[in-house]
């Protein structure tokens, strides 16, 4: 018995096994029983009978295969073991000659998503995206929580895997984590930043190299961002360069003109004419291209040049308006941000009065953006004399980032505010969900008793542009409308821009007559 059970299992199971150990095994006993009964009559159909029932007890029963090898779906894989399953993977895919890539996802706008909606809703976002990456994975690919915010993929070796396959699988990725999230009856939509490294890119064929090539990947995606996906090239792991270095280099950037502010323009719902422009903060860097305020603000800050940016910022905005109004473009204004430090300059507005004079522009020109954390958290000090002081001047006053921070109703009378600026949290995705849509009618009906204006941040698509507008939003900017572009090119832009709306006719928006 000991030679029957050695030699089964040696030579005949290995290749029964998967025939009657799972359930699929049942499909095949019509097909055996009427074999059986075709070649060998009643007495064959008999032996089969007793045969079959023998072999699956012989093998432990019918098992769900896939269960017994744990499931068909992955789990979040604990992120201290994450390195490890990953140096398996790439050890299998060694050894097959499979190829595998590594994914990093980054939750956009992560504070901003506590700020708004508390820091359980923000929990649950990233614990659904969590259930559905898990769902979307193969069993045998890993997915971790980052403690970023975020998740870390690894798929299991493939026989193909190349660069147009990760950017579909990224896509897919993205597709399934931007569906929106419940909480309470209320609609969260995130987005996400992508970075990714094919085991085929990495720089060394080693998991330490590996997952800094797909941070490399992430960096620059989330520079792109929001919603990005980048991929990794040689030369991305050069521009996560030291945070020592980088400071070292931001004064002879500022002296030297390679960071300055690039133009996102604002226009009209109601007639699509150019109500004005956002300066915005960018460093043309040698090596690491074009960087936004995300990637070297934290450094000008703890090297004191905060207040030098914006000083800079400020010239070349009226530098701006000067060149526009020469070339006989009509630009009503420019929007520049200005932080706490700033605000808190007791000689801010003397300073800003001696620009506009040496521009001989008007204080209207000027639309000075304060974040709404910044009104919430001001006391009746020095910020909010300048605030009320810059008002007075015959500034515009823009509260920006709304409905993202704190600030009180009240705190819109107190600072003469000019106008709101809806944070894009509420646009993404306006044209296809209604409850976006009641979140900004409801702020769109405050702003209208407050008798002041909204201008609408973040909009990338048609569809948002023609619900806003639907919904009585004065002013639209972003994606949709053009990204932020160097004062060089600004004149092309306005020019084809104002030809487009050459003959075209008014369209008015339902709320405002």
């Amino acid at each position: 018995m000991g030679w029957f059970h050695t030699a089964r299992r040696a030579l005949f199971w290995p290749r029964l096994a998967p025939l009657v150990e799972g359930p699929a095994a049942l499909a095949l006993v019509p097909a055996l029983c009427l074999a059986a009964y075709w070649f060998g009559g009643e007495g064959a159909l008999i032996v089969l009978a007793a045969l079959v029932p023998s072999l699956c007890l012989l093998g432990g029963g019918l098992k769900p295969r896939r269960a017994a090898e744990g499931g068909t779906r992955p789990g979040l894989c604990p992120s201290t073991q994450f390195p490890e399953r990953v140096a398996i993977l790439l050890a299998r895919a060694s050894a097959s000659d499979g190829q595998s890539a590594l994914f990093l996802l980054s939750l956009d706008d992560h504070e901003a998503l506590i700020r708004q909606h508390g820091q359980a809703a923000a929990d649950l976002v990233l614990a659904r995206s969590g259930e559905r990456l898990c769902a979307a994975l193969r069993r045998d690919d890993c997915v971790s929580p980052t403690a970023e915010g975020g998740f870390a993929i690894c798929t299991a070796p493939l026989g193909h895997l190349d660069l147009e396959l990760c950017l579909q699988l990224a896509g897919r990725f993205q597709a399934t984590l931007e569906e929106p999230v419940l909480l309470d009856g209320t609609a969260i939509y995130a987005t996400f930043s992508i970075g990714f490294c094919p085991l085929a890119r990495a720089p060394t064929p080693e998991a330490e190299a590996w997952q800094a090539a797909a941070r490399a990947a992430l960096h620059e995606a989330q520079r792109r961002g929001p919603s990005a996906i980048r991929a990794y090239a040689p030369g991305m792991a050069r521009a996560t360069g030291t945070d020592a270095a980088l400071r070292s280099e931001l004064r002879a950037a500022l002296d030297g003109g390679a960071i300055r502010p690039w133009f996102q323009p604002q226009i009209s719902t109601d007639t699509g004419q150019i109500t004005g422009f956002e300066a915005l903060a960018r460093w043309d860097h040698p090596e690491r291209g074009l960087l936004s305020p995300a990637d070297f603000l934290p450094d000008l800050a703890q090297a004191g040049l905060l207040e030098r940016l914006g000083e800079l910022v400020l010239y070349h905005a009226f530098a701006a308006l000067r060149d526009w109004d020469r070339a006989g473009l009509a630009v009503p204004c420019v929007g520049v941000n200005f932080d706490g430090d700033e605000l808190g300059n007791p000689h801010l507005v003397q300073k800003i009065q001696w620009e506009l004079d040496r521009f001989d522009l008007t204080p209207d020109r000027l639309a000075v953006e304060v974040l709404e954390t910044v009104v919430a958290a001001a006391p009746d000090d020095m910020i909010t004399r300048n605030i009320n002081a810059l008002g007075a001047l015959g500034c515009r006053i823009d509260l920006d980032d709304f409905g993202t921070g704190q600030a009180a109703i009240a705190a819109i009378r107190r600072f003469s505010v000019s106008r709101i600026k809806i944070d894009r949290s509420f646009v993404l995705k306006a044209d296809r969900d209604a409850d976006q849509r009641r979140m900004i009618s409801a702020i769109l009906t405050m702003a209208e008793r407050l008798e002041v204006e909204t201008l609408a941040e973040g909009v990338e698509t048609v569809g948002e542009h023609l619900v806003l507008s639907q919904l009585g939003c004065h002013h639209v900017q972003g994606y949709g409308i053009a990204r932020p572009m160097p004062i060089e090119e600004s004149e092309a832009w306005i020019r084809g821009h104002q030809a487009k709306l050459e003959g075209m006719p008014r369209i008015l928006s339902s709320g405002r007559g």
